[in-house]
């Protein structure tokens, strides 16, 4: 399937690897796709969501933060991890909850996983590639991928008021580039 990449997508799945390690995450989440769709300046994927008005600055801002669902659970508990975090980082120093580096000597330490949905929104990808009638995988189809649900990605988008069926739309009446 990488084959029918366009080199833009290809750059882009490669870039989401590199996102997920700078953050120090053990497998390619979906919103390190979009995040690195967001760092390819003038690919038919990135116009698409800058016209949304989707940064990469918010995304890292919702990366940065605990996932909603952990966070609102463990408040039900009664437990505030804005307080946790203040008070670790109180008692041990700035960025004592950080996540740690990854554990040298692994197999293929440099080797990052997709998640399950990660890899859901690269098939779905190509499906929206074929359903278009385009012979290529480009950067706009991998944000139709994302914008199938549910996912911290799919929920950025969402945001942005961009759903399945205006992205396709909009996707299917753009002059054709591979990107």
């Amino acid at each position: 399937m990488f084959e029918k990449f366009t080199d833009p997508a290809r750059t882009a799945v490669v870039r989401a690897q590199e996102e997920a390690r700078e953050r120090r995450s053990d497998r390619i989440g979906p919103e390190h796709l979009l995040l690195a769709l967001l760092r390819r300046p003038g690919t038919p994927g990135e116009e698409l969501l800058r016209a949304a008005g989707v940064d990469a600055g918010e995304v890292d801002r919702v990366l940065a933060a605990a996932p909603p669902h952990d966070a609102e659970a463990l408040a039900t508990l009664g437990i505030d991890l804005d307080e946790v975090r203040r008070a670790a980082e109180e008692s041990f120093g700035p960025g004592a909850l950080d996540r740690t580096a990854p554990r040298r000597g692994r197999w293929f330490a440099g080797h990052l996983p997709f998640e399950k949905t990660s890899k859901k929104a690269l098939e779905l990808a190509l499906r929206e590639a074929l359903r278009l009638g385009d012979r290529h995988i480009g950067t706009e189809h991998l944000v139709l991928g994302l914008l199938h649900p549910d996912h911290t990605a799919s929920r950025i988008l969402e945001r942005h008021g961009l759903t399945l069926a205006g992205m396709r739309r909009t996707v299917a009446h753009r002059p054709r580039r591979a990107g």
